[in-house]
């Protein structure tokens, strides 16, 4: 009896063993997963400047040149993830105010474009704008559109009328380009393929902004580009139709023309299988890669390079590896004590470092809360 009683009572010992970390391991999960971002704070904390523009990088710097971010300087890229969390997180409020900047700062009359940098005080020197910021924001008013009443009228007339700026403007043999400048009337022929953004292009196709034609003009872009192998180009001659690649490639750059082809229904298998395969082999994924051996170029990493592929992990269906990518990104996440939240290192982040792990996460959140 002392033997059955003994054996009886161990099992019951198991029994509590396994029960108890199976709670805990779906209690971490769970906590990890619906605990509110504490990005978001650091965001609005750190990376707010008095005037309510989002500010490139914490630490201030004086601007040199007026082709290049510094300091406090606000970007169009930052406003137009800004919304694009404000949707993801389904926040209205903070949609609304991000559009109120939009209008307020951004919006340069009586041309109608998006300027592409602003300096603290909300004031723009330069008279160009940056295409693949203006169809995110573009993108995303359609959205805010299609979901919320409030200020819906005015949101469709905004988006339409920096679409036919876009399109009068900034256009060559049919493609639009990388920016034009508003002051010289000089353009690029360059059409870089992360600005190729189809979800923005597809809804302003669906709301009569964009023949049908042309937007599957840039759907082929996508589906007919070459690869080396395993990294796509930079960019399209729009004039020669020829792309180009760059001896260094920059994971940020592979992983936003990834997701672009994510949205056009085909899965960037080889690229995805190769950030599996390293991530595995080295625990992380180095910034940049050595275009010809496939190597890493760098040893630092970008916590936008993880964002980026939690996303696109979400997108292709695969919770687990975006669960792993996750980990180790907020792993990188308040280093520095002084900033807890953000992705600040030697003292100071970029913005776009904190905005697409933010998106990353968020996405994540979504998909498992589904």
């Amino acid at each position: 009896m002392k033997f059955i009683f003994r054996k009886k009572r161990s099992w019951y010992i198991l029994l509590a063993i396994v029960v108890t970390v199976a709670i805990v391991v779906l209690w971490r999960e769970r906590f990890v997963m619906e605990k509110v971002s504490p990005t978001v704070t650091f965001v609005k904390e750190h990376m707010t400047n008095p005037n309510g523009s989002l500010a490139t990088y914490l630490q201030e710097a004086a601007s040199e040149r007026a082709d290049i971010v510094a300091g406090r300087e606000a970007l169009s890229e930052s406003l137009g993830l800004w919304m694009q969390y404000a949707l993801a997180s389904d926040n209205e409020d903070m949609f609304e105010q991000a559009y109120k900047q939009l209008q307020t700062y951004y919006v340069i009359r009586p041309d109608i474009y998006i300027a592409w940098k602003l300096d603290p005080q909300g004031k723009s020197h330069v008279a160009t704008n940056a295409l693949g910021d203006d169809l995110r924001i573009m993108g995303a008013l359609l959205q805010a559109a299609d979901r919320w009443n409030q200020g819906r009228a005015d949101k469709l007339a905004t988006a339409s009328a920096l679409s036919r700026t876009l399109t009068q403007r900034t256009e060559q043999q049919g493609y639009l380009v990388d920016f034009y400048d508003f002051k010289s009337g000089h353009s690029t022929d360059t059409l870089s393929l992360v600005y190729v953004d189809l979800l923005a292009l597809e809804a302003m196709r669906d709301h009569q902004m964009l023949e049908p034609e042309v937007y599957s003009r840039y759907e082929d872009i996508l589906h007919k580009m070459p690869d080396d192998g395993l990294f796509y180009p930079k960019s399209m001659n729009v004039n020669t139709k020829a792309y180009t690649y760059d001896d260094k490639v920059n994971l940020i750059d592979q992983l936003i023309v990834a997701n672009h082809v994510m949205e056009m229904g085909h899965k960037p298998d080889k690229l995805i299988a190769f950030l599996k395969k390293e991530f595995g082999t080295r625990g992380k994924l180095p910034g940049q890669y050595d275009r010809k051996t496939q190597k890493p170029a760098v040893d630092y990493e970008s916590a936008s390079v993880y964002g980026l592929s939690i996303l696109l992990a979400v997108r292709s269906g695969d919770p687990n590896w975006a669960k792993q990518l996750y980990q180790h990104m907020i792993t990188l996440r308040g280093r520095d004590t002084r900033y807890p939240g953000g992705y600040v290192f030697d003292g100071n982040t970029h913005l776009f470092d904190n905005l697409f792990p933010l998106l990353g996460e968020t996405y994540l959140y979504n998909f498992l809360k589904k």
